[in-house]
């Protein structure tokens, strides 16, 4: 079998197997976007042909526009401007942009045969009426014909086959063949109907004279006026039928392809309006038509870099304001008319009304808008309640993943994750994130929490998850609920120091009772047996033997009164908790004054020793490490108990800051449910403030 030759279509001269798209590449680089473009467009006949169509249509529309500019006032038409003047203008040259993209070719012939159509009726309408006014009405007369073809044959291309077939070229189903036909068979009637149509009664005709119709059917001549209105109202349904196919294609598609699909629907449904209007509104409907293929390329090249419900949504508001605040203004005008000189008094109430409406209606159009078009999903308010029903009714351990899963529903994405930042970094996921999640930081009354990971647009009928109103509304509280678990996490690890702190002390007085104390009194007794045994054979070695045991009670006195301390200060019990400090203040340098507030007397022992024990430890460290020259305890008593410690030494150092003091400090304070800072004293040094509640007295039974 001889093997097959390269194919010199893909191959570059000599060099082997080397790709067409890689020598297009090359070419680009090297000549330019634009050259190259041309040199492919030049390659293809199809684009060629494309090409020449859109400069066709470009100038017949060009030139149609000239001749009408020239025509005798009384051959102006009725209409300054019809929708296929700015189709001819438009459709083509984005239909072979389109083409020279290779982007979506089916839908970018139709608009360049739709467009050219269109710029042949608008030609043959401008030189039709240029020959009837130079008095040769057999041409225009034939010019007529042609008109009315191009401007048949455009609108069905443009009003019905192309919003079926948008935006990928094909019908949504098989379903929507017969609308096809239909279609087919109506504009094929009403071109028959318009061809053959007789001659209007020169006394109902606007135009100097009446351009005569070559080809009048008389057979059909006494139908031909009600056959016309009829196949318009068929024209209208299709029309509509065919905007009602893309809204079905839009429901049924995923989300990439509704927000490609969004912009034809908008601009189509915008100039099926005007259709529909009349021929009054054709004016903004021939700007309106110039948009249309700009929505089509937004649409199939760059639709992810524009918001189409963003442009709805300030649209549908925008119109809504306008009109009510108009409506108000027509009001207060017919009252100013109807109470004759207080003109100014109706203005003046117009605008407090509109002013006064203004807000509210804005909200209430926002929220409307959002409801057509996200569901209940796209509604803030609706959103913001469901997650303040979960913050409320969920505990913080269980809260994290109800609210990422409220928040996932809500904004209609396929995951979302949310990041706790604690000594080490928590994590909840619901749903899959993607490869390129969005991430909103979390910030909690300015302190980073955490941060937010939203995944890709889910099945929804728009990106939910980037209107950054709802992603607003749920922000704060996801933050909320971060910090309650960062809370709840830390209250976890305080409880377990706090814990572990009380086991450490139980072995330590286990230990120092066992090894101390017992090994003691063990000697003790074995003292007080070897004195019995020596009393009477050997006095001086019992008198000896009692006087060890002796200083051996001392000791065990001493090593009891230790432990004791330890576990509550002796002096809180002779002194009180003022008398207490005041003592410790005396006890060394620097110079240490003691303020007290409130009375002190009737505190729960708990307070008094966790009191004691945080100045104690803020005394501690001022003659150890601050190098003050003077010092400051207060305690103020009102609903909770305030431990304030404050010096004039070196400050807190600027490096992070570690120790058994400070920790104790706080765990003692968390302890009671209070809260310990230490911080930067206002005039230099360090502060120390602990704030310990007061747990209410309870009532005795009988007491008043």
């Amino acid at each position: 079998m001889r093997p097959r030759p390269p194919d010199l279509g893909r191959t570059l001269d000599g060099v082997g197997d080397v790709p067409r798209r890689v020598v297009d590449a090359v070419t680009v680089a090297e000549e330019g976007p634009a050259t190259s473009v041309a040199r492919s467009l030049l390659r293809s006949p199809p684009r060629l042909a494309a090409v020449s169509m859109a400069v066709l249509s470009v100038a017949l529309t060009v030139i149609g526009f000239v001749f009408r500019l020239d025509l005798p006032p009384e051959w102006q038409p009725e209409v300054p401007a019809t929708p296929d003047l700015a189709a001819g203008l438009t459709f083509p040259v984005v239909g072979a942009f389109l083409l020279a993209h290779r982007a979506r070719p089916a839908t970018a012939w139709l608009m360049c045969a739709g467009g050219l159509m269109c710029a042949v009726n608008a030609f043959s309408d401008s030189v039709m009426f240029t020959f009837a006014a130079a008095g040769d009405m057999e041409s225009a007369g034939y010019l007529r014909l042609s008109m009315i073809t191009g401007k048949v044959i455009g609108g069905f291309l443009l009003a019905i086959l192309l919003p079926l077939c948008s935006p990928d070229g094909r019908l949504p189903s098989r379903r929507w063949r017969p609308l096809v036909t239909a279609g087919v068979v109506v504009f094929a009637a009403d071109l028959l109907l318009n061809l053959t149509r007789p001659d209007p009664d020169p006394a109902l005709y606007p135009w100097p004279r009446v351009i005569p119709n070559p080809i009048v059917l008389d057979l059909l001549a006494p139908y031909n006026m009600a056959a016309r209105e009829v196949t318009a109202v068929l024209i209208s349904a299709l029309a509509v039928l065919a905007l009602f196919s893309m809204v079905l294609r839009f429901r049924r598609a995923g989300p990439v392809l509704r927000r490609q699909i969004a912009w034809p629907i908008f601009a189509f449904a915008v100039y099926v309006a005007f259709l529909l209007a009349g021929p009054a509104w054709w004016l903004p409907g021939t700007i309106w038509a110039g948009l249309i293929p700009a929505a089509i390329v937004f649409s199939v090249l760059r639709y992810q870099l524009y918001g189409i419900d963003t442009v709805v949504s300030r649209a549908f508001v925008a119109a809504g304001l306008i009109a009510a605040v108009s409506a108000v203004y027509a009001v207060g005008a017919v009252a100013g008319l109807a109470l004759s000189g207080y003109d100014r008094i109706g203005g003046l109430m117009a605008a407090l009304l509109a002013g006064v409406i203004f807000h509210p209606l804005r909200h209430r159009l926002r929220s409307l808008v959002d409801r057509l078009m996200y569901g209940t999903h796209g509604d803030p308010q609706a959103l913001a309640a469901l997650l303040a029903r979960e913050v409320r009714e969920t505990e913080p351990a269980n809260a994290l993943a109800a609210v990422a899963a409220v928040v996932r529903d809500g904004l209609s994405v396929t995951g979302v994750a949310v990041e706790v930042h604690e000594p080490g970094t928590r994590q909840v996921q619901v749903g899959l994130l993607g490869p390129a999640p969005r991430e909103v930081p979390l910030i909690w009354h300015g302190e980073p929490v955490g941060r937010l990971l939203l995944g890709s647009p889910g099945p929804r009928r728009f990106a939910a998850a980037h209107n950054g109103r709802l992603v607003a509304v749920a922000v704060p509280y996801v933050a909320d609920v971060a910090h309650a678990v960062r809370m709840t996490a830390d209250l976890q690890r305080s409880r377990e120091r706090i814990l572990t702190a009380r086991e450490e002390e139980r072995r330590r007085l286990r230990r120092d009772l066992h090894d101390g104390l017992g090994h003691a009194l063990t000697d003790m007794a074995m003292s007080i047996n070897m004195a019995r045994i020596s009393l009477r054979t050997a006095p001086a070695s019992a008198d000896r033997l009692l006087l060890e045991l002796r200083g051996g009670m001392d000791a065990v006195s001493q090593e009891i009164r230790e432990l004791v301390y330890g576990l509550r200060p002796p002096t809180l019990d002779e002194l009180g908790l003022a008398g207490a400090v005041r003592a410790l203040a005396q006890e060394g340098t620097p110079r240490v004054a003691v303020e007290i507030e409130g009375d002190l007397s009737d505190l729960p022992a708990a307070a008094e020793v966790a009191a004691y024990r945080i100045a104690q430890e803020g005394l501690t460290n001022i003659r150890k490490h601050a190098r003050a020259g003077s010092a400051v305890i207060s305690l103020r008593r009102g609903e909770s108990l305030v431990v304030r410690v404050e010096d004039d030494g070196d400050g807190l150092p600027p490096g992070p800051r570690s120790g058994v003091g400070l920790l104790s400090m706080r765990e003692r304070a968390a302890e009671l449910g209070g809260t310990c800072v230490i911080g930067a004293a206002p005039g230099g040094g360090t502060v120390v403030e602990a704030v310990l509640p007061i747990p209410a007295a309870p009532v005795v039974a009988g007491r008043r």
